[in-house]
Order: C-alpha cells, then sequence, then structure tokens
C-alpha cells in the first residue's frame, strides 16, 4: 500500500515537472516505474510512452487555444520521429537488446541533458542567448537536418522511453525557423506522436499494467495544475538549474543501481578455472 501511495506522490510530481518545466515527464516515469513500484524496464519503457503522452495531451490543450501549434511543421517532424520512433520500439524488443543497456542508455542521454540544461541556467535570460549551447545547424531552414533529426530523436524515444522534448524544441527553433512559443506548442504534439508509435512498436511484446498507467496519468494530471501556478513566481534560469541538477542525479542513481546489478551477475557466474576444477573433482 504504501509502495503505492509513494508511486502516487512522485507520478503527481511527474505532472508538476511538465507544468513547470513544459517537459520531463519520462525523466521522471521510467525511474519511479522501474525503482519505487518495481515494473520491468521494457515494461516500464512502454507504460512511460503512454503516461506521457497522455499527460502532454493534456498539456497540448492551452497552447493549441493560444495558436501556438505548426500544424504543418509537427505534421512534418511527427513523421519522421514516428518512424524511428516505432523502429527504436521494434529494436528494443529484439533479444539481444538488454534492459541494463536501455537503462545506462536512459542514464547517459540525463547526463547529456543535464549538463546543456545546467550549462544554458548560467547564461543570461536573454532571447537571444536561449539556444545558445545547442549545436548550430548547417543550413538555417535545412528540412534534410530537421527530418534527419527527427528519426535519430524518434529511435531515443523508443529505445528508452525519454519523450525527446529537449532535442525537439532546439530543432523546431534552429531548423524550421518556428518561433520560441510555437516550438514549445508543437514539441508537445509532436510527443504525443510519438508515444502512440513508440506504444505501437512494444505492443504484444511486453506486459502492460493498465491499473498502474491509469492511476500515473490521473496523478499526473492533478501535478500539472499547481505546476502551472508555480511556474509564474519562479525564475525560469532557476527552474533550469534546479532541473538539471535533478536530472544529474537521476543518472547517477541509474548508474549506480545497474553498475551493482552487474557486479552481482559477475559473481554469481563461475569462472572458467571454477568450473574446471569442480569438473576434476567429480571426475575424481
Amino acid at each position: 500500500m504504501m509502495q503505492w501511495v509513494l508511486g502516487l506522490i512522485l507520478a503527481a510530481g511527474i505532472g508538476l515537472s511538465l507544468g513547470l518545466m513544459g517537459g520531463g515527464g519520462s525523466v521522471l516515469a521510467l525511474p519511479v516505474l522501474v525503482y519505487v513500484m518495481g515494473v520491468a524496464p521494457k515494461s516500464a519503457i512502454a507504460m512511460t510512452l503512454i503516461i506521457v503522452g497522455a499527460v502532454s495531451l493534456l498539456g497540448l490543450i492551452p497552447h493549441w487555444r493560444a495558436g501556438n501549434v505548426n500544424l504543418k511543421v509537427s505534421l512534418l517532424f511527427s513523421l519522421a520521429t514516428m518512424v524511428g520512433t516505432y523502429a527504436g520500439a521494434r529494436i528494443a524488443t529484439l533479444p539481444i537488446v538488454s534492459e541494463t543497456f536501455q537503462m545506462l542508455l536512459f542514464a547517459v542521454t540525463m547526463l547529456l541533458a543535464a549538463g546543456f540544461m545546467i550549462r544554458r541556467s548560467f547564461k543570461p535570460s536573454k532571447p537571444d542567448d536561449a539556444l545558445a549551447f545547442y549545436p548550430k545547424s548547417l543550413c538555417k531552414y535545412c528540412w534534410l537536418w530537421l527530418l534527419t533529426e527527427g528519426v535519430l530523436v524518434g529511435m531515443l524515444t523508443g529505445l528508452v522511453g525519454v519523450g525527446g522534448g529537449f532535442a525537439i524544441v532546439p530543432a523546431l527553433v534552429l531548423l524550421a525557423n518556428v518561433p520560441m512559443k510555437q516550438a514549445i506548442g508543437t514539441s508537445l504534439l509532436i510527443i504525443v506522436a510519438n508515444s502512440v508509435a513508440g506504444f505501437l512498436g512494444y505492443l504484444g511484446h511486453v506486459s502492460i499494467d493498465w491499473h498502474l498507467v491509469v492511476s500515473f496519468i490521473f496523478a499526473a494530471s492533478l501535478g500539472t495544475l499547481p505546476g502551472a501556478y508555480l511556474a509564474r513566481f519562479v525564475s525560469a534560469q532557476k527552474l533550469q538549474r534546479g532541473f538539471g541538477y535533478f536530472l544529474l542525479a537521476i543518472a547517477i542513481l541509474v548508474l549506480v543501481q545497474h553498475r551493482r546489478s552487474l557486479q552481482g551477475t559477475q559473481q554469481a557466474e563461475p569462472t572458467a578455472s571454477q568450473v574446471t576444477a569442480k569438473s576434476q573433482r567429480s571426475m575424481t
């Protein structure tokens, strides 16, 4: 019972993050499902896609009403990301892709995202500096690069369940010349599309706890309301810096957890010399 209560409180934190930052839901959902609720990583990634997709759909409504969704760009970018997400999910279901590999890839992705966020948070808060530390595109309006990044971001989403908002927003601004406000709203629509494609890729290959999924969606939806309210009073730079350090902590936690599991596996497996000695004893 306490496990469920803690899980739902943390699920509300997913919504709080989405309300405050406009993203970060998958970063919280996956570790909570795996380490608190005890869900297997492959199933947790598929469930994360459903949870983040549903909550992002709710978050999309005010952006849609405000006219901050570029349908033309979202359609083009979504097609690329959906192809990548579905492919990434199908690759993830192959036996060769271990759950430990997926969690370690998730941790590395979080380390990179944390580095960008922390570094940007120390820059002066000016509109021109908002994307200062993102890699510049080779061509300012190059749709080919937009589609290429869409496929790559989608594959990452399918493999580890990360929504990709931290990569989608700068891609829309730098490659498609979309204003920042529109990029944020458009990215939510793209994340919804990615979640659908990724879930279809996992469907039939992993088990889904629908009761847990619905509970998490409900709790996260409630969390978005205070998150959106608090965002008015907290500095964007401080939010970005704090969330960056939080991502760093989650990445370290995942790395430590799986370092221990790898060590445990190595200790549990007998070495070649031990097997040889055992066989010699059985022959005598």
